[in-house]
């Protein structure tokens, strides 16, 4: 007779009993227990097919210890996804998936739904005046007061090119929250998931449901911090091959955006030489030229499950930076391998 022993839910380690499969009546636990060995004979001896063995007296250890890992691991994975969704802000559920290896959430990552400004960096400030439109467009709508034109056309998605700032209306304009104006500030539109990829890019994004072309899909949020402060901690990122800093330099080069510890679901989107997300600069409570909001358009239509991705050495100015591998001022940094895999694959992040 078969035996399981049997982890039960509210119990300790210390209560687990072995029991007949006649008396477990968790038909998800017992194929998830399956798949699992199965997944470990196909990582552990790949080109062969799997095959699990009836009627032994026990498991090899090293599946033991692997199921009891993944196991684990699922259950951290579940957790920290649960956490995700009750820290953000925009409706659309974000999930967590790891069908490669044992790597669990990550240690020191804190989610954010917008920028926090490190110590002597205020971004307080808010509009003191917005539109008086009934209807936005209009002559003397936000961008037009800005002298810029007006980004988005009736459905949401944009009609400027890269490069050109978006001006959105904001809390002191005479709109409502349906105007056609009030895009980035809603939030990601699109289910999400994190996962982790096969080729040894670490995690990544795709997306759940098909995003059409010019479409808003995230900001890119983090940490404000000092030029200075970046050039500090781009040298330790360097040595720990990371990359996370973003140059807020739109007008200025004073600060960056730090998406290392601090950030949301763009934290994890990978770089590409040849991606579907484009940057843009977005002014709409804070009309602070040093400070716009990044946020990431799609380029082309995105297909569901496909990965979401933006070349890190592009700008919201819509130019490549060739000076460095994290998008900061001008320095020198090591060349760090690009594993992008696309055919216009320049071979490196820098």
């Amino acid at each position: 007779m078969e035996l399981y022993l049997v982890k039960w839910k509210g119990w300790p380690e210390s209560a687990n009993t072995w029991e007949p499969k006649k008396h477990l009546k968790c038909s998800s636990l017992l194929k998830q227990f399956y798949t699992d060995q199965l997944t470990f004979l196909t990582q552990s001896e790949p080109g062969k097919p799997p095959v699990l063995k009836n009627n032994i007296k026990k498991l090899n250890p090293a599946i033991v210890d692997f199921v009891v890992k993944k196991a684990k691991q699922r259950i951290a994975l579940q957790r920290w996804e649960e956490e995700l969704n009750r820290k953000k802000s925009h409706k659309e559920r974000i999930l967590v998936e790891n069908r490669v290896d044992l790597e669990g959430p990550p240690m020191d990552f804190y989610y954010i739904n917008e920028y926090k400004a490190s110590p002597g960096i205020n971004l307080a400030a808010k509009a003191l005046v917005g539109c008086e439109c009934l209807s936005c467009p209009s002559d003397n709508c936000c961008p037009a007061g800005a002298g810029v034109q007006f980004a988005y056309n009736e459905h949401g998605q944009l009609r400027i090119q890269p490069g050109q700032p978006i001006y959105e209306c904001n809390s002191c304009c005479n709109c409502g929250p349906d105007c056609t104006n009030r895009v980035v500030q809603k939030g990601t539109p699109y289910p999400l998931c994190i996962f982790r990829t096969s080729d040894g890019r670490g995690w990544g994004v795709k997306t759940l449901q098909k995003i059409k072309k010019n479409s808003f899909v995230m900001e890119y949020v983090g940490e404000v911090i000092t030029s200075e402060e970046a050039e500090r901690r781009g040298q330790l990122y360097d040595s720990k091959g990371i990359t996370y800093l973003f140059d807020l330099d739109y007008a200025s080069d004073e600060f960056t955006v730090d998406a290392a510890r601090y950030g949301n679901v763009s934290h994890f989107v990978n770089h590409s030489c040849d991606p579907n997300l484009q940057v843009f600069n977005v002014f709409i409570e804070n009309l602070d030229i040093r400070v716009p909001r990044i946020a990431l358009f799609s380029s082309k239509t995105i297909k569901v499950g496909e990965e979401l991705t933006f070349d890190y050495q592009m700008k919201g100015s819509g130019d490549l930076s060739t000076d460095s591998i994290d998008i900061s001022p001008a320095r020198k940094r090591p060349r760090t391998v690009c594993k992008c895999g696309s055919t216009s694959c320049r071979g490196y992040l820098n």
